[in-house]
């Protein structure tokens, strides 16, 4: 398979890799590892103690792709039981200032995301509904 160069980067373009770097950190957890991570090295246990309503395999299958990408460094010590240590590489603590600017505008705007919620679920949604009954009458069929 032939991938094609591109001259700059366009993350509108299918194919462009600048996509899959932003996909690096635009899932649920990989910005909560990197605020767990960012005070330093922490071992696993810690890492789901810290992270409420992660389960052990996400949190594993996480940190897979982020050391696979170059984000965290795993070191595993010799010992039984073995103890498993994480911290960002070089790389990961690039993300800390760009992960800190969508944490302070998280918490500056939780009132203002919560009363648009509210509007929005209290409008009428006329076709929507009509959606859901269309394809509720053709599952019937």
């Amino acid at each position: 398979m032939e991938t094609k160069q591109q001259a700059q980067p366009d993350i509108f373009q299918a194919n462009c890799l600048s996509r899959q770097v932003l996909g690096l950190i635009a899932d649920q957890w990989t910005p909560l590892v990197i605020y767990a991570l960012e005070d330093g090295t922490t071992r696993f246990g810690q890492l789901l103690k810290r992270i409420d309503g992660i389960s052990k395999k996400m949190l594993t299958q996480t940190l897979r792709a982020m050391e696979r990408n170059g984000l965290v460094q795993r070191v595993v010590y010799p010992v039984v039981p073995p103890v498993v240590e994480y911290s960002l590489t070089p790389l990961g603590q690039t993300l800390i200032e760009p992960m800190e600017a969508l944490r302070v505008w998280a918490y500056g705007h939780l009132q203002e995301v919560a009363h648009a919620r509210t509007i929005y679920d209290q409008r009428d949604h006329p076709q929507l509904q009509e959606g859901v009954a269309s394809l509720v009458r053709q599952r019937e069929l």
